[in-house]
């Protein structure tokens, strides 16, 4: 009998390219989770569902335009062959919901996620609609495929999950967790060309350190992410 903890959160992911898994997700901290069973992932060839002989996927646009359009009947077929069991099917696309810290948590709260890579032109709308896709955008530029956009996506989630950090303080203290950016890290040596490390940071003072961190988050938010910054503004009004 095997003394591994049992599995809780799992990553299924629908691709076109399944040579690109684990790629990142099976190097460092994560990959050891994974070997320790504490999160798992899936892999599954959407051209296993592709058409005739040539297991085609892909048609050309209604309407016309370049490129192809991953077909309704072909995705469908891949999603429906998954167990999903309360999972949320995510849909990459830059077009999608911006991914936000929050909703990473909510996701490492749950039983894990499905994810559809899109490739070509994108996804036929109509199997989007059908079964509930969830779109979500890692950022407004646009890549050849949603591969790197799920690794990008599980990494973020499964950091997250108990046993997989060594310091479980550390997530608390991250860019996003509290609404601002992370405050400026140093460490040895104590001077580098020239520059030194703050001496707030070596006089031991905890509170006096806790707070010069709390006022470079909130300097680095205001003057970075004027967006974020107001948003915090809000929050703390």
């Amino acid at each position: 009998m095997s003394d591994k903890p049992a599995t809780s959160w799992k990553a299924t992911v629908l691709t076109l390219f399944p040579a690109m898994f684990p790629g990142a997700l099976g190097m460092s901290l994560l990959g050891k989770a994974l070997d320790k069973e504490l999160w798992s992932l899936e892999v599954r060839d959407i051209r296993g569902h592709g058409l005739g002989k040539h297991r085609t996927v892909d048609d050309t646009p209604a309407g016309g335009g370049p490129g192809m359009v991953m077909r309704a009947d072909v995705a469908a077929a891949a999603i429906d062959a998954v167990e999903r069991v309360g999972r949320p099917l995510i849909y990459l696309t830059p077009r999608g919901v911006p991914l936000t810290q929050a909703r990473v948590k909510a996701l490492a709260e749950g039983p894990g996620a499905v994810l559809l890579c899109g490739r070509f032109e994108g996804l036929d709308e109509r199997v989007i609609a059908a079964r509930n896709v969830e779109e979500v955008s890692i950022g407004d530029f646009v890549l050849a495929g949603g591969e790197i956009a799920a690794q990008a996506l599980i990494e973020a989630t499964v950091r997250l999950l108990p046993g997989v950090l060594g310091d479980a303080a550390s997530p608390a203290e991250e860019s996003f967790s509290v609404g601002l950016l992370e405050y400026p890290q140093f460490t040895r040596p104590q001077s580098f060309e020239g520059r030194d490390i703050p001496q707030v940071l070596t006089n031991g003072n905890h509170r006096e350190i806790t707070k010069w961190r709390h006022a470079e988050a909130e300097r680095l938010t205001r003057v970075r992410r004027p967006d974020l910054w107001t948003l915090y503004e809000k929050d703390k009004g």
